[in-house]
């Protein structure tokens, strides 16, 4: 059967350029998720935004180093394409994310250490010292790490806290925000965090099965590989 004109060009690439297109595909769905702002940060003039949900995943389909790097050319492009003004907040924000699409991408028992050294870091601060129980939220990556090769959630709050304890860790050392900030954010990170965990989950199963849809019609590199598990089966 001859393909439909538009279509034929795609099929005929090699799975080399099929990848960069994918590459580029993603990286504008991760453009346009970082025009939705969810949250604000707490004493610098940056947003979460739909960006948080969806960045983590990038590795699990482009691959770890391609994910990273598409991930963080996405945020230096946004950030050129709105003029924001760089100070520290800006590029402090750039490199949490960086953290989650590692921890969710490999089964790498090295990305445990992150969570550790930012507990550390936290609490060699005198502010954050007074506010210790904080970090404690930066536990959670080690005790989800058993289940995850079971547990999508468990692989998603995983990779969501590991970004905010990096964050949090460099966060405490940038800004002076006082104990009391650092307490009154407890509730606000559990509600963050659920969200951003339940979202990434979400993501990284609507993006499965875009993608099955778009292997069945042969458009993606063979190099990709899904978790058929979460694939929805179509009649």
């Amino acid at each position: 059967m001859k393909l439909p004109a538009d279509l034929s060009p795609v099929f005929k690439m090699s799975d080399s350029r099929k990848k960069i297109l994918f590459a580029a595909i993603f990286a504008t769905l991760g453009f346009l998720a970082l025009q939705i702002p969810v949250n604000a940060l707490a004493g610098a003039k940056v947003k979460f935004t739909l960006f948080d949900l969806f960045a983590p995943i990038s590795g699990a389909f482009l691959g770890t180093p391609l994910g990273i790097v598409s991930v963080l050319a996405t945020q230096i492009v946004n950030l050129l394409v709105h003029g924001t003004a760089v100070d520290k907040g800006v590029i402090i924000r750039l490199f949490p994310t960086l953290f989650a699409v590692w921890v969710f991408s490999r089964r790498d028992r090295l990305s445990l250490i992150v969570p550790i050294l930012a507990i550390a870091s936290f609490n060699f601060n005198p502010i954050g010292r007074s506010v210790w129980y904080y970090s404690l939220f930066w536990l959670i990556p080690l005790a989800v790490w058993k289940f995850r090769e079971k547990s999508l959630l468990a692989r998603s709050i995983g990779s969501t806290f590991t970004a905010h304890a990096v964050g949090g860790a460099i966060w405490i050392w940038a800004f002076s925000l006082s104990a009391v900030v650092w307490k009154g954010l407890i509730p606000v990170v559990i509600i963050e965090r659920s969200i951003f965990t339940f979202g990434i989950a979400a993501s990284y199963i609507l993006m499965t099965n875009v993608l099955g849809y778009l292997e069945s019609r042969k458009l993606l590199p063979s190099s990709l590989s899904l978790e058929k598990k979460f694939l929805i089966k179509r009649q």
